[in-house]
């Protein structure tokens, strides 16, 4: 039988230029240099480092097989084995293994080294020219060691279809290495109350066998509201003896790309996603396997139901949180804009195939990038992934990212960066625009927003709001197109970058959220589309003060909110309810509310009805278009008409306006807001003027860690200050100290 051993701990690890007895004992994942925040330089992760560690190998592994599984190293790898060489590698989102079979010495210590060149090589993916992101260096996935026997399942592959009989499960079992001598594979899948079983007789020679389940129909569908999923195990027997075992989940999932939109399991589905970075603060993509997945429940919460890994494979952590959660993945290969010589394509191919061997059995994935994110056409290199991507994988279908119209389409889907929108009426072009095609074609806008208004959390009011709008037009466009698959934005969270991007300080501020992955207004409003049961969301995209916004003034407010309506009040007085403002966003599910007025419902306006009416609507027009507290030059002799109209003074509803606007010189506002969904307030939220600093608030993302497990454990702790009404205090900048104890390390520098 097959064992899988971790060895992720008490590796030694030295720079090249170090002393060989200079190691510093580490443990995997791990990033070869810990960085600052933001102003970091690129040089200070690439450089050549080694890795070692002692491995006893018992004298029954004699006449077995022993592999090195690495799951990502960055950036070219080349392993040795008591000083042979046992492998090498280019590239570090994709996994790899090293057999060791034949250079290790059974019944003693040997020694492995890893040799990581983590410099921005030009001979492989993603490198040859500026990259809009950092790779960063080091052994920062995990490492396995697995023992088999000569005859081993290598992989297990395992394919929902539809046929026209109905829908089967194929799962095909592939070999190590031709089978020495004749066999036994029992196959079966099971979960949910379901077990199926079959027994194939496995020839000498064969190198896979496939095993087909039809009826398939009683097993649970895969989706985003059900993310039902299975187990497929295949075992080889000799003589009535056990001889490997190998598993994998899966789900009855079936999904296509048509011209008219994308359907799962046969029912047609609006795609909304968001890009995501695999980078976090100060270590790259080296975290663990809890902080991965906690990436995929922070995605789900925002409300969308695709993400795309931008721009390589990310952790395989992540994708299994994604199949449990119901959160479909376009998972693409390394790359950005550049395309080197062959050898650089050749290891572009071989990434290809990498990508889809590690993760066919995530029915999370529905479609396989296999072009290099906004490259130009390259006809006899994309011919060549996409035929491999198919080769592998006959269930879904490709796509290649471009940021060209009318490029040359080779995959199954138009996957295409869509940067028109700058505020203005134009979202997206149309789909002949874009793919220059007279007949339809599937397609998915694949980037929006990002750089067309980069944002950061600390920015002005008025732009963090400009900000989040921009992402609910491109989603509500992108819902009410036809021609449209969906769009997914750029991009979840805020990156390190080089220095030809950003900010300035390596940082891209285009994300809904930080770099730690707290949201601004974008993603509160992103976080407002999802379903009340799925958790109400009412969230004020203001900070309700005068001295925030331009000219003075807190009209208008947008309020993110799944709930049906929000109740408002103004200093103890009974505003109204506000409805979903639906004309501008007439095809989102929860379209925000705008709190154009604050005129108490037990007001006495010394106006008759009619006018009474003119006069709100004419505040109900201003505040939408910005105008209020302030006033047109035009506004100044109206509301004087209005009021001799109504036998009144002449300033007088000038005067009223200013108040019932909150305007610069009244007295400070304080504002009550209740979210009501089914006749019921849900959430209540105070927010105001009247307020000032009142205690630290500590959130830990998981309060219990693992000392014991494969290898270390982590979680992220958000430290708030908050003010007397519960609100964030954003522009609060005292600094907080942070002890630990020995047994656990705050990550950063330190």
């Amino acid at each position: 039988m097959r064992e899988t051993i971790p060895l992720n701990r008490g590796w030694l690890f030295r720079r090249e230029t170090d002393a060989p007895s200079a190691g510093e004992r580490v443990d995997l994942p791990h990033a070869n240099v810990v960085l600052p925040y933001n102003y970091l330089r690129e040089a200070d992760y690439q450089f050549v480092s080694f890795y070692e560690k002692t491995l006893a190998a018992p004298e029954q592994w004699a006449g077995r097989r022993v592999f090195l599984y690495f799951e990502g190293a960055m950036a070219y790898t080349e392993v040795f084995c008591n000083g042979r060489p046992a492998g090498s590698h280019k590239g570090g989102y994709t996994p790899f293994c090293a057999e060791l079979t034949d250079l290790l010495i059974f019944g003693r210590e040997n020694r492995l080294e890893v040799r990581l060149d983590s410099t921005e090589r030009p001979d492989f993916p993603p490198c040859g020219n500026v990259v809009d992101y950092l790779t960063y260096g080091g052994l920062y996935r995990e490492v396995t060691l697995l023992v088999t026997e000569p005859d081993f399942v290598r992989e297990l592959r395992v394919s929902p279809r539809r046929t026209a009989e109905g829908e089967i499960v194929e799962v095909a079992a592939i070999f190590g290495a031709p089978l020495a001598r004749d066999a036994e594979l029992r196959v079966e899948i099971s979960g949910h109350f379901a077990r199926r079983e079959a027994v194939l007789h496995a020839k000498a020679g064969d190198d896979r066998l496939r095993a087909v389940f039809s009826g398939a129909e009683e097993l649970r569908h895969w989706s985003p509201q059900s993310p039902s999923l299975y187990r497929a195990r295949a075992e080889l027997w000799r003589e009535g003896v056990l001889t490997d075992r190998a598993e994998t989940r899966f789900g009855m999932r079936l999904c296509e790309f048509r011209p008219d939109g994308f359907y799962l399991n046969g029912e047609k589905l609006k795609l909304i996603g968001l890009n995501r970075h695999q980078s976090y603060p100060y270590v790259g993509g080296a975290m663990p396997e809890r902080v991965q997945r906690r990436d995929a429940d922070i995605l789900k919460g925002l409300g969308i139901n695709l993400v795309r890994t931008s721009h390589y494979p990310q952790s395989r952590h992540f994708l299994d949180r994604c199949d449990e959660l119901g959160l479909m993945v376009m998972e693409e290969i390394p790359g950005w804009q550049h395309i080197g010589d062959e050898a650089w394509q050749e290891a572009a191919v071989g990434h290809v195939e990498e990508m889809i061997r590690r993760d066919y059995n995530h029915p999370c994935i529905i479609l396989w990038g296999v072009r290099i994110n906004e490259s130009a056409d390259c006809s006899a290199f994309y011919r060549r992934t996409n035929r491999r991507a198919h080769e592998l994988d006959g269930t879904r279908q490709t796509g290649g990212v471009r940021c060209s119209v009318k490029g040359e389409l080779l995959e199954d889907v138009y996957t295409f960066n869509e940067f028109i929108h700058n505020g203005g009426e134009t979202v997206f072009r149309s789909r002949e625009e874009i793919t220059g095609r007279e007949e339809p074609v599937p397609l998915l806008i694949t980037e929006s927003n990002g750089h067309m208004f980069p944002t950061k959390r600390f920015d002005h009011e008025n732009r963090l709001v400009e900000h989040a709008l921009r992402h609910l037009r491109v989603m509500d466009e992108a819902l009410g197109r036809e021609d449209l698959a969906g769009e997914i934005s750029w991009c979840a969270f805020d990156y390190n970058t080089h220095g030809c991007f950003g900010s300035g300080d390596k940082i891209c501020y285009h994300g809904v959220s930080d770099m730690f992955r707290i949201p601004k207004y974008a993603g509160l409003a992103c976080m407002s589309q999802r379903p009340p049961e799925q958790g109400a969301v009412l969230e004020p995209l203001s900070l309700i003060s005068r001295g925030e916004r331009d000219g003075g003034g807190i009209l208008p407010v947008w309020v993110a909110t799944n709930c049906e309506f929000v109740r408002v009040y103004r200093n103890g007085e009974l505003v109204g309810d506000f409805a979903p403002h639906r004309a501008p966003f007439p095809h989102l599910p929860h379209p925000p509310v705008l709190i154009s007025h604050l005129m108490p419902q037990n007001i006495r306006l010394p106006l008759p009805p009619a006018l009474r009416e003119e006069f709100t609507r004419f505040i109900d027009e201003r505040a939408e278009q910005g105008v209020l507290p302030d006033l047109l030059p035009e506004d100044y002799p109206y509301l004087e008409d209005l009021s001799l109209r109504a036998g009144l003074e002449r300033g007088a509803l000038t005067a009223l306006l200013f108040e019932t606007a909150g305007g610069w010189g009244q007295a400070e506002n304080t504002l009550r807001l209740e979210g009501y969904v089914g006749g019921k307030a849900v959430l209540v939220r105070e927010v105001g003027e009247a307020k000032s600093f009142a205690r630290l608030d500590v959130q830990a993302d998981d309060t219990v860690l693992r000392a014991d497990g494969s290898t270390y454990d982590a979680t992220r702790l958000v430290v708030r200050a908050l003010d007397t009404l519960g609100n964030l205090c954003p522009f609060y900048n005292a600094g907080v100290s942070l002890e630990t104890d020995g047994t656990v390390e705050a990550i950063g520098p330190g």
